[in-house]
C-alpha cells in the first residue's frame, strides 16, 4: 500500500510536470504572451518548487510523509481548479507558483516515502517508482492532443480530479513514523550541511533539472516555432520524451542490480550531452520524435538514482537531505528559465539557440560526476 501511495503521488507529479509545457502554447495565444513572459511563468513555478522543497524536508522529518503529501496534493488541486478562471498574466503567475509549491512538496514526500520502505534496494525502487512520473508526463500531453483536442480547461479539471483521488489514498494509508526528532533542531542540520558531498549532489541535480524540466516546459513551444503542428509537438513530448523516461526507468533497474549507481549516472550524463544537442538540430517531426525519445531514455535514471545516492549517504535526517538536493534542482530550473526566456526574447524561433543550455549543462554533469565519485570513496 505504501509503494502504491508513493507511485500515485509520483504519477500526479508527472502529470503536472508536463502541464506547463502542454498548456503554454494555448496560454500564449490566448493572452498574447512572449517567450520572455513564458520564462517568467516557468521561473515563478520553479520558485514555488524551491520554497516548498526547502521547507518540506524538516516537515517530513518531524511530522512524517503523510502530512507533506496531503498538503502538496491539496495545493495542486486548488491551483488546477482556479487556473482556467485566470484573467491574465498576473493571476497565471500566482497559480503557477501555487502549483510549483504543491509539486515540490509531493515529489520530495513521495521519494522520501519510497526511500524509507525500500531499504538497501533504494536505487532500484526509486527508479521503478519514478517510472510512473514518466507515465504521468506521457498522459498529460497525450490526452491534451488526442482526447481533449487542446482543450486545456478540461485538462486542468481532469488532473485536479485525479489529484483529489490521490489525496484520499494518502490520507487512508498508514505511513512510517518520522525519521528525525519530534522537534526539529537546527543543530541536527549542521553535520549534514557540513559535508561537501551534499552540495555536489545538489549542483548535479541543479544541472539535471535544467535539462529535464526544461524539456517539459519548452519543447512544444520550440517545436511549434520550427514549423511542427501543435498536436504533433505535444505527441512528441508525450510519446517521445515521456515514453523514453518511462521505458528507461524500467530498463535501468536490472542494470542497477549489479552496477554502481554513480556509474549509471555518469553514462546517462554523457548520453544526455549528445542527445539533447542533436534533438535541437532538426525541424522534421519524425527525426525529432526519435531524438527526443532517446533523450528521454538518457535522462531516465538520473533523478531517482541521484536521490538514492543521497539517501544512502545521509541515513539520518534523510528528508532534509533529499529536500535540500531537490531544492537545488528547482533552483536550476528557475535560473535556466530566466536565461532561456532572456535569450529567446520575443521570438520563439530563438529558442533553438537558447535551449543549447541543455547539452551545456549535461557536459558539466559529466565533470561533476567524477568529483562526486571521489567524495563517495
Amino acid at each position: 500500500m505504501l509503494i502504491f501511495a508513493a507511485i500515485l503521488a509520483i504519477f500526479i507529479y508527472g502529470m503536472i510536470a508536463a502541464m506547463l509545457g502542454t498548456i503554454l502554447p494555448e496560454l500564449s495565444e490566448r493572452f498574447h504572451l512572449t517567450p520572455t513572459q513564458n520564462g517568467t511563468i516557468a521561473f515563478v513555478q520553479a520558485l514555488g518548487l524551491i520554497i516548498a522543497s526547502l521547507g518540506v524536508g524538516p516537515l517530513l522529518d518531524t511530522q512524517g510523509d503523510k502530512v507533506g503529501l496531503i498538503l502538496g496534493l491539496a495545493c495542486i488541486a486548488v491551483a488546477l481548479v482556479l487556473l482556467p478562471r485566470s484573467s491574465g498574466f498576473r493571476p497565471i503567475l500566482l497559480l503557477l507558483f501555487l502549483l510549483g509549491m504543491g509539486g515540490g512538496i509531493v515529489v520530495t514526500g513521495a521519494n522520501a516515502l519510497a526511500n524509507s520502505v525500500s531499504g538497501e534496494h533504494s536505487a532500484i525502487a526509486l527508479n521503478l517508482v519514478n517510472l510512473f512520473f514518466g507515465l504521468g508526463g506521457l498522459t498529460t500531453p497525450f490526452i491534451a492532443a488526442n482526447i481533449f483536442k487542446k482543450n486545456w480547461v478540461r485538462l486542468c479539471y481532469t488532473v485536479a480530479s485525479l489529484t483529489v483521488a490521490a489525496l484520499v489514498v494518502q490520507a487512508i494509508s498508514k505511513m512510517p513514523a518520522p525519521t528525525g526528532n519530534a522537534q526539529f533542531l537546527l543543530a541536527d542540520v549542521g553535520p549534514i550541511l557540513g559535508r561537501p558531498l551534499l552540495f555536489m549532489l545538489g549542483l548535479f541535480l541543479f544541472l539535471y533539472i535544467t535539462c529535464e524540466v526544461g524539456v517539459w516546459n519548452w519543447l512544444p513551444r520550440h517545436l511549434i516555432a520550427q514549423g511542427i503542428p501543435e498536436s504533433r509537438a505535444l505527441n512528441i513530448l508525450s510519446l517521445g520524451f515521456a515514453l523514453g523516461l518511462l521505458i528507461g526507468r524500467v530498463a535501468v533497474s536490472p542494470i542497477l542490480a549489479h552496477t554502481p549507481a554513480i556509474d549509471v549516472t555518469l553514462g546517462a550524463s554523457i548520453a544526455m550531452a549528445i542527445t539533447t544537442f542533436l534533438m535541437l538540430q532538426t525541424n522534421k517531426p519524425g527525426m525529432a520524435f526519435v531524438l527526443v525519445f532517446i533523450a528521454g531514455l538518457s535522462m531516465a535514471p538520473v533523478f531517482p538514482t541521484t536521490l538514492a545516492i543521497t539517501g544512502a549517504a545521509f541515513p539520518r535526517m534523510t528528508g532534509t537531505a533529499l529536500g535540500f538536493v531537490i531544492t537545488c534542482g528547482w533552483v536550476g530550473l528557475a535560473v535556466s528559465s530566466w536565461i532561456i526566456g532572456a535569450i529567446a526574447g520575443g521570438d520563439p524561433k530563438r529558442l533553438k539557440r537558447a535551449l543549447l543550455l541543455f547539452p551545456a549543462s549535461a557536459v558539466l554533469m559529466v565533470v561533476l560526476n567524477l568529483a562526486i565519485r571521489s567524495a563517495l570513496k
